[in-house]
């Protein structure tokens, strides 16, 4: 199960290409101007299952997946149950995007299991001062596109740069 906010069919902002963009509720983060921050409540939104929200995804053969919110890492076990779902029936890309760095995250054993089926994780805190509209799929300059599936690899974190790739 998945404490959720809503999804949004056919995005363009939460990554590249058309997305599915699954908004969790719940964030301990709280950063200050954050976009969501009527996600921040674990009791916002309601309960909803993998199947039903796989529903949604396979509905549209062309979008590939995002998980947001909220901070999906805040709910580990669901949504690698979901990220499980997407790899074995869709040949989906997921990106995921947090407050947390992809440095704890590898420290963090439940989020770990979560963060090893990412493809791009969009990382850190949104910093309103580091805000910068010009910055591509994300608020602020301290946040990273981290290529995931390589870093983990290479035991480095590899910044992903290519629309293209994924």
């Amino acid at each position: 199960m998945i404490r959720l906010i809503d999804i949004v069919e056919d995005t363009m902002v939460d990554g590249p290409g058309l997305r599915t963009s699954i908004y969790c509720a719940g964030c301990q983060h709280q950063c200050p101007g954050c976009h969501n921050p009527h996600t921040w409540s674990m009791e916002a939104g309601r309960d909803v299952s993998t199947e039903e929200v796989m529903e949604v995804i396979e509905a549209d053969p062309f979008a590939h997946v995002t998980f947001s919110g909220g901070d999906p890492m805040y709910q580990p076990e669901g949504f690698a149950e979901l990220a499980d779902a997407i790899h074995q029936r869709t040949a989906k890309t997921i990106w995921c995007y947090t407050g947390f760095t992809y440095e704890t995250l590898l420290r963090m054993p439940r989020q770990r299991r979560l963060l090893e089926q990412l493809d791009v994780l969009v990382d850190g805190p949104f910093v309103e001062r580091l805000k910068d509209p010009d910055l591509q799929f994300r608020g602020s300059s301290n946040q990273r596109l981290i290529d995931v599936k390589a870093s983990l690899r290479s035991g480095q974190t590899v910044l992903w740069t290519n629309p293209m790739a994924i």
